[in-house]
C-alpha cells in the first residue's frame, strides 16, 4: 500500500524540503539522527528560544514541534524532550514510537509515572498539562490525526511488534 492511499490528502501540500525530511526521518539512518542529533539540538534549540526554533523549521512540521517537560519516572528529575504533538480538540496528542524500537521512548513512561506536565510550545510558551494514554476509539481518532502530520507513525508501527502508545494531553487550567 503506498502512501498516496493512506494519505492522499496530506502528501499534495508537502513541499520538496519537507518531503525530503519526511522521507528521509522514515529510514533507519534517520530515526537514528533524529534520536541521536536532532534531539539533542532540539532540546537546547527550543530551550533557547522558548519553543520558537527547531530543527523543523522550513517543514509542514514546524508549528507541531514542541518540547515536552516531565519529570523522571525513576529519577525524579526534570526531562526536555523535543517531539511532534499533533493538536486535538483541546489538547495535544504525541506518539510514543521511539522511531519503531521494540522499547517505548523514556518520556512515555515518565508521563505515566507523572502525568503533571509541560509542553512548550511555539507562540504560546510553557502550557502545564495532564498527560493520559488513550484507548479504544479516541486512540483510534488521536493516531489518525499524528498520521495526519507525519507519515512515519505507520511505518514506525511496521517496524515493531509492541503497540504503539498515544497519549493525550490536555492543559491543567483550561482557557
Amino acid at each position: 500500500m503506498s502512501l498516496r492511499t493512506v494519505l492522499p490528502h496530506r502528501l499534495p501540500r508537502m513541499g520538496f524540503y519537507h518531503r525530503l525530511i519526511d522521507g528521509f526521518l522514515r529510514t533507519g539512518v534517520g530515526g537514528w539522527t533524529a534520536l541521536h542529533v536532532m534531539n539533542p539540538l532540539d532540546q537546547r534549540l527550543m530551550r533557547w528560544s522558548n519553543g520558537a526554533l527547531s530543527s523543523a523549521v522550513g517543514t509542514d512540521f514546524q508549528g507541531n514541534a514542541v518540547l515536552l517537560r516531565c519529570t523522571g519516572a525513576k529519577s525524579g528529575k526534570p526531562r526536555d524532550v523535543p517531539l511532534l504533538a499533533q493538536p486535538l480538540d483541546d489538547g495535544w496528542v504525541l506518539i510514543a514510537s521511539a522511531t519503531g524500537r521494540e522499547r517505548n521512548p523514556g518520556w512515555y513512561y515518565n508521563i505515566k509515572a507523572h502525568p503533571h506536565c509541560a509542553l512548550l510550545v511555539p507562540g504560546r510558551g510553557a502550557i502545564p498539562c495532564i498527560a493520559r494514554e488513550a484507548e479504544g476509539a479516541e486512540r483510534d481518532r488521536a493516531w489518525q490525526a499524528a498520521n495526519t502530520q507525519y507519515s512515519g507513525y505507520t511505518v514506525y508501527q511496521q517496524k515493531t511488534q509492541r503497540r504503539i502508545p498515544v497519549m493525550i494531553l490536555v492543559p491543567e487550567n483550561p482557557a
